[in-house]
């Protein structure tokens, strides 16, 4: 298998990230969220000079793999892990982990002892299976729809890859 490979955001790349981000939502989300939540969250994606915008704020990394875009994750500030899509292609292949695996050294690096998330009813299976500690559920307006999503937080000290710790 051809492996991940990790990139910066570039401002060409907001539409493709748009396109990527609204195909997530609707397919991989669909388990998880009624049709009405799916389409007012995946509406956020429709404006791509917004959706650019927000990702430009972040530090945003785009996975590639072999020559084509699989996924994007962002972090915001130092210490908050802001977005994380793979497109559904490549769900289960590894594109998450590369993506999280990456942001978590890049918060470490910047001096974060800790790193929090609002994960989607989707997504917290997988924080969850990384370490991550739900904190307090929270609901979101979007265009008239309410969505659950669940507060989250790892302790990054505690994974320090340390010459001889155990893993």
């Amino acid at each position: 298998m051809t492996a991940i490979s990790l990139r910066p955001f570039l401002p060409a790349d907001a539409d493709a990230l748009s396109e990527l981000y609204r195909a997530s939502i609707h397919e991989l989300a669909a388990e998880d969220y009624d049709e009405a939540q799916i389409f007012a969250w995946a509406s956020l994606g429709e404006d791509e000079d917004a959706f650019g915008k927000r990702l430009s704020e972040g530090l945003t990394l785009v996975a590639m793999l072999e020559g084509e875009i699989v996924g994007f994750a962002s972090l915001k500030g130092k210490d908050v892990i802001d977005m994380l899509y793979v497109h559904p292609d490549a769900a289960r292949m590894g594109v998450a982990t590369t993506l999280v695996d990456a942001l978590e050294k890049l918060a470490g690096a910047r001096g974060a002892t800790s790193v929090t998330t609002d994960a989607s009813e989707t997504a917290s299976p997988f924080f969850v299976r990384r370490g991550y500690t739900p904190l307090a559920r929270n609901t979101v307006l979007v265009d008239d729809e309410w969505l659950a999503n669940t507060s989250m937080k790892k302790d990054l000290a505690a994974n320090s890859n340390v010459k001889g710790a155990k893993r």
